[in-house]
């Protein structure tokens, strides 16, 4: 953040501006010779005048929030002028949301994989009631898996997701054995 006297040479707003960069420059810190797209890209968006007004209500300590907060939103705009940061965010968000829904039902099989476990070894998870307890899950509903193409095609097995396959068998197929096994006992 040295200012431009010292290199003797003109900051990239005053560059861009074709002016001379005085010693009081209030672009010569947030706007260095050697990121001339950087002041450009505020320039091209918000306008030199509009900046310099910002910059000056600002007390000193948080210009270069500021300054980085207008780069960031001017480079977004000149990529994305309709949506410019916010089209960033949301696709952020749902991709944050999507996880988020995957990761709830890993969870949700997780739970209900180690509740069939756990009465099979004569053991009771910690804060489950008994009465809760199934030898034998209630059944899913299987519209959900209509969509889903079958990695094998005898009706056991995996199936695809759009992500990842459970790699594991799930047991509402119709050939799910809580014993263990599949038809053959192998699983």
């Amino acid at each position: 953040m040295a200012s431009s006297s010292s290199y003797n040479s003109p900051c990239a707003a005053c560059k861009f501006l074709r002016r001379k960069c005085m010693p009081g420059c209030i672009f010569a810190p947030y706007f260095p010779p050697e990121e001339p797209q950087k002041f450009a890209n505020v320039h091209k968006i918000f306008g030199a005048s509009n900046v310099t007004k910002l910059l000056n209500e600002l007390l000193p300590h948080q210009r270069e929030d500021a300054v980085n907060s207008l780069a960031y939103e001017a480079e977004a705009r000149v990529r994305d002028p309709v949506y410019g940061c916010v089209g960033a965010i949301s696709f952020l968000q749902r991709q944050v949301e999507r996880l988020q829904k995957e990761l709830d039902a890993a969870n949700a099989d997780l739970i209900r994989f180690a509740c069939n476990e756990i009465p099979a070894a004569g053991l009771q998870p910690a804060g489950i009631p008994p009465n809760l307890i199934h030898a034998n899950p209630p059944p899913r509903h299987r519209s959900m898996e209509y969509n889903r193409p079958r990695i094998d095609g005898n009706g056991g097995g995996f199936y695809q997701t759009q992500s990842l396959p459970y790699a594991y068998p799930l047991p509402w197929n119709d050939n799910y054995n809580p014993q263990g096994g599949g038809l053959d006992g192998n699983f």
